[in-house]
């Protein structure tokens, strides 16, 4: 939206609503700003996680407790 519009759509408003607006912007910019503070964490990086878990050697054979349903 062009923001000469905007200009224009809030000088209309009365005074009471404009104050609204100012609120409502400020209540977008510190949403904006969380949002971006969010994005400054490390990526984690491939391979990070090795030797944090061990695959058993039967992971892949039937579970007992599933014997009746296959």
């Amino acid at each position: 939206m062009d923001s000469l519009l905007l200009y224009k759509k809030l000088n209309h408003l009365p005074d009471a609503m404009k104050v609204q607006v100012a609120d409502f912007i400020e209540f977008l910019e510190q949403k904006a700003k969380k949002g971006k503070k969010k994005d400054n964490k490390p990526l984690p990086k491939f391979g990070s996680a090795r030797g944090m878990f061990v695959m058993r050697d039967d992971f892949d054979e039937p579970l007992e407790d599933f014997k009746d349903y296959m």
